[in-house]
């Protein structure tokens, strides 16, 4: 542990105050007015030091977080073990704001260092020492606006390394999660794991099964709608923590070389595609690509590889009893692990056996006027779409444009995906789910 801080002062590194969002700069001059430290913590830091937009501006402080929901009453606080206090803002926006952490007892060296149960409230030195990687636990000060640093953070930075703060074994199987999240930041910047967390990495990666599923799950998805999943993917199939988390990939990745596409070459092939996917979609507020998509497009070479739907011709008989054996492995094999809802499930299996029903019309110039009727085409279509593009390079049929037609798709599904919620919304508040196509009718009923 540094007992004395790296500072780097405002001419040594990038940051200004002008590129610091502008509800976090007023948290921040609200808390040091009020004779608090207030400091912008971890991610934030890290992408305004690498010349990128920080998606969150969390902030730290030596506040209370009773004292903070005096501060701002337009304020909550969150948590139960750590409580965190929310700021909100116009149009949704969210600031979190935490109280400074001491070190947990189970993350100190010694055995000797045990802290007292109620030592929750720390310094920034102990704060910056309990965070989970050395980018991650920087401090900036608006006050003289100058980095913070107790971990080599700012070095790690410069020469584009991921390291685990403290004793890589110890931190991880204190928690396991931090291992997913060593690989999404390598991914995301293109950095490279320092040696002894790439080998605790590898050594533990089957660590995650002791994590809640919901968490793993939840830490899935962010990667899997980053934008960078094929260098994620990679990096995770490399380590262990993929088929830690796809264990039905096992032997679809056993097998030799042949000469058709490897399955874990089909899947790298297949996240190009979703990663273009998904940056577009980011442009484009509201248009995010549903879950079960996401899972279904994920779990294509493994379905092929294990039943041969797609490099097969099968009769619609045997491709139903094949959407069957589908649902009940993705029910065995991840669907307790990762905690996913029953209907995201269903929905990702009935698409994996519907790309199929569309691969039998490849050869043909048009689809066939019933199959385009069908409730399932639009989705069915979309990853079709993906699939021909990421294999061959082709645009799916019927397509003049094959961005144009995905942009469609995505369109068409997000609006099915949200409508449901959004008549629960409209229940919640009292209003009747008006249909749209009877005038004056209530649920479908005329009057």
């Amino acid at each position: 542990m540094n007992l004395v801080p790296r500072i780097l002062t405002a001419g040594e590194h990038p940051i200004t105050l002008k590129v610091i969002d502008r509800d976090a700069l007023h948290v921040l001059k609200k808390l040091n007015a009020s004779g608090f430290s207030g400091y912008l913590v971890g991610g934030g830091v890290r992408d305004l030091y690498l010349g990128k937009q920080p998606k969150d501006f969390d902030i730290s402080t030596d506040a209370r977080p009773g004292q903070i929901r005096k501060l701002f009453p337009n304020s909550t606080v969150i948590g139960r073990r750590f409580r965190l206090v929310q700021v909100y803002f116009p149009h949704g926006k969210i600031i979190e704001v935490s109280t400074l952490r001491s070190l947990d007892e189970h993350d100190l060296e010694g055995p000797e260092a045990i802290l007292a149960p109620n030592n929750t409230f720390g310094t920034v030195a102990e704060d910056a020492q309990r965070r989970d990687l050395t980018i991650n636990g920087l401090f900036f000060d608006i006050r003289d606006q100058t980095i913070i640093d107790y971990v080599d953070g700012v070095q790690d930075l410069d020469r584009a390394i991921i390291r685990m703060i403290g004793d890589p074994e110890r931190r991880i199987h204190r928690d396991p999660v931090r291992m997913i999240r060593a690989i999404r930041h390598s991914a995301r910047n293109n950095f490279r794991i320092e040696e002894r967390t790439w080998k605790a990495i590898c050594d533990n990666c089957q660590m995650l099964q002791y994590c809640p599923p919901s968490r793993l799950r939840d830490e899935l998805l962010k990667d899997l709608y980053s934008g960078y999943t094929s260098a994620w993917i990679e990096t995770a199939i490399d380590s262990g923590i993929f088929l830690s988390l796809f264990p039905l990939y096992r032997k679809a990745f056993s097998r030799q070389p042949e000469a058709e596409l490897h399955p874990r070459v089909q899947l790298l092939k297949l996240t190009i595609v979703l990663d273009r996917l998904n940056q577009q979609s980011g442009t484009r507020r509201g248009s995010r690509l549903p879950d079960y998509f996401l899972l279904a497009l994920i779990l294509i070479p493994w379905a092929d590889c294990r039943y041969g739907i797609y490099s097969q011709q099968h009769a619609s008989a045997a491709l139903y009893q094949i959407a069957k054996k589908i649902r009940n492995d993705i029910d065995q094999e991840i669907g307790q692990q990762l905690n996913l809802r029953r209907s995201l499930r269903q929905e990702a299996s009935s698409l994996l056996s519907n790309l199929a029903v569309l691969l039998q019309y490849q050869d043909t110039k048009l689809w066939p006027k019933w199959l385009k009727n069908k409730s399932y085409f639009p989705k069915a279509a979309l990853l079709h779409s993906c699939y021909m593009e990421a294999m061959f390079g082709v645009p799916s049929l019927d397509a003049p444009s094959l961005d144009e037609r995905q942009e469609v798709a995505i369109a068409e599904i997000h609006e099915e995906s949200v409508k449901p919620s959004r008549q629960r919304e409209e229940y919640r508040r009292g209003r009747p789910a008006f249909s749209s196509k009877t005038k004056g009718g209530i649920f479908g009923f005329k009057k």
